[in-house]
């Protein structure tokens, strides 16, 4: 019997063996772990997952083989979810990939036209063929970008755009707010951008728990707060920058430069010797080139993967 594969949902006590399986499969897609304890731990407790019936675990001999999560906290109609599975196990894959479509269709019955969407390395431990044979198709290309630091680069950037004043969000709610409001705005045409009131933002970044000495705002003088710059520092292999999102109407004076230059110096400063982000490599905006021109390059990329969500599948 101990070659049966047994599925069952997950629970807040998996969450280690969980992260032990994100960390083998970054192992292979990467080549080094880069997945922590509590973002495994952020996404068990979110509010708008039941892991009842929105999380799944595939065993065989009591050896965990795959791991998916699905959630719907993007509008009406949409679907996300996570899927890992370690290598040579097509089976628990199809398993977990089946039962996150049924509960998928079931989010998104009152939506026409709704979707699943699933994020995975380009050169994924999964057969692509499982994907494409289900329907699934790829529509956007995502790309990890690092940049390595040194304390010579602790030192503060250099001078503002003419008038540009930043400060620390800090502990002040209505800062906090604001930062909500620069994040809409600064992207609110981006692919897969999701409209989300202040409460729902804070559970969809774990906001909670969220470092916010680590965010700034950057102010014109007769235009108020451009732009934002929202970091964590949780991560063991970098420091991470999550939101860089100037004002639609502010851009071209060079205020996305000087967030990002000032992210690099801040965490310098706090004795990080990398900091990464991710960029939608089709994002009109050009900040793939203004990464690449501040010395940050590829670490790895993902494709997002699509499936429509045909009411009877």
């Amino acid at each position: 019997m101990t070659d049966t594969l047994t599925v069952r949902p997950a629970g807040p006590g998996d969450a280690s063996d969980i992260c032990a399986l994100l960390n083998a499969v970054d192992m292979i897609e990467i080549g080094r772990p880069e997945t922590g304890l509590g973002a495994v731990e952020a996404d068990l407790h979110h509010p708008d997952v039941d892991l009842s019936t929105d999380s799944w675990l595939a065993f065989r001999g009591g050896r965990l083989l795959a791991y998916s999560l699905v959630w719907a906290d993007s509008g009406p109609g949409r679907v996300d979810g996570d899927h890992y599975v370690l290598p040579g196990h097509p089976e628990a894959s199809l398993r977990l990939l089946e039962r996150m479509e049924h509960r998928a269709r079931r989010m998104a019955a009152s939506a026409p036209d709704g979707t699943l969407r699933l994020q995975f390395n380009v050169k994924p431990v999964l057969d692509l063929a499982l994907l494409t044979g289900r329907g699934y198709r790829p529509v956007r290309r995502y790309q990890v970008m690092t940049r390595a630091l040194s304390p010579a680069a602790a030192v503060a950037p250099d001078e503002p755009p003419a008038g540009l004043v930043l400060r620390h969000c800090g502990t002040d709610e209505a800062d906090r707010r604001r930062v909500h409001a620069l994040v809409q705005d600064a992207f609110a045409s981006h692919f897969g951008h999701a409209e989300r009131a202040y409460e729902p933002w804070l559970d969809h970044i774990d906001g909670r728990g969220l470092d916010w000495s680590l965010t700034w705002i950057a102010s014109l003088p007769g235009e108020g707060d451009a732009g934002v710059l929202l970091t964590r520092d949780d991560r063991t292999s970098m420091g991470w920058i999550s939101h860089l999102g100037v004002r639609e109407e502010l851009r071209g004076r060079g205020i996305g430069g000087f967030l990002l230059r000032h992210a690099f110096a801040a965490y310098a400063a706090r004795g990080r010797d990398t900091v990464g982000l991710g960029v939608d490599t089709h994002n009109e905006t050009g900040a793939l080139a203004l990464y690449e021109a501040h010395g940050m390059a590829l670490h790895y990329a993902v494709d997002t993967w699509q499936l429509a969500l045909h009411p009877q599948g």
